[in-house]
């Protein structure tokens, strides 16, 4: 029998480019379908259709042709915002409504890490920014997939703008996910292994806080 609880749950997954997230979302929520509950998989930026019009603004990269420029450091952070106040309103909370489980390829710790602390803008002005955007909705467990900077090298896809940022920019990345994990409850679970070995892993952690 099943020791998950029955009520709504909303789970977030994160971690630096190559930490292997997609994969474990989807394993994830795999299992927890498995054992009977109604998922919402789910993702940011660009899980709704103005999201994903957002996204290519972001991660796309500017349009070359017409001489536009990157976005500038708080341009990326509120856009980051508008997309999670539409992911939000238009599918998180109202999964969550309905008594639906929730989980999420990144939410608010990824632009704390990537905008407050890589792109410099600082973890207190961005999380002010987040709360706003999501109206305080906080998850009930963060996940970290830490990996080591050789291993994400290696699995970095570079097939965006921030992916395609230095190695220095992606080491700061990972260094910051380790040091505000510690700050802020989030729990850290080394993908450095086997896929199925993490997946494990994942699936312990969630039975034992979403236990009943």
């Amino acid at each position: 029998m099943s020791r998950l609880r029955e009520t709504a749950c909303f789970i977030v997954l994160e971690g630096a480019d190559g930490s292997g997230k997609s994969t474990q979302v989807t394993r994830l929520v795999e299992r927890l379908r498995g054992s009977g509950r109604t998922v919402v998989e789910t993702f940011e930026p660009g899980a709704t259709a103005l999201g994903s019009r957002i996204r290519a603004i972001v991660l796309d990269g500017p349009d070359e042709s017409v001489g536009a420029a990157s976005p500038a450091a708080i341009t990326e952070a509120l856009l980051m915002a508008a997309d999670r106040a539409q992911h939000v309103a238009e599918v998180v909370r109202p999964a969550l409504s309905r008594g639906d489980w929730v989980v999420s390829d990144r939410f608010v710790p990824s632009s704390l890490i990537y905008q407050g602390v890589a792109r410099g803008l600082g973890v207190d002005a961005v999380a002010e920014v987040s709360a706003w955007a999501t109206d305080g909705l906080e998850p009930d467990l963060i996940i970290v997939l830490d990996v080591a900077d050789a291993v994400a090298d290696t699995r970095r896809s570079q097939s965006d703008r921030l992916e395609r940022e230095g190695n220095e920019f992606h080491a700061a990345v990972r260094a910051a996910y380790r040091d505000l994990a510690r700050t802020r409850g989030w729990t850290v679970v080394d993908a450095n292994t086997d896929a199925e070995v993490v997946a494990d892993q994942v699936w312990s952690i969630v039975v034992e806080v979403a236990g009943v």
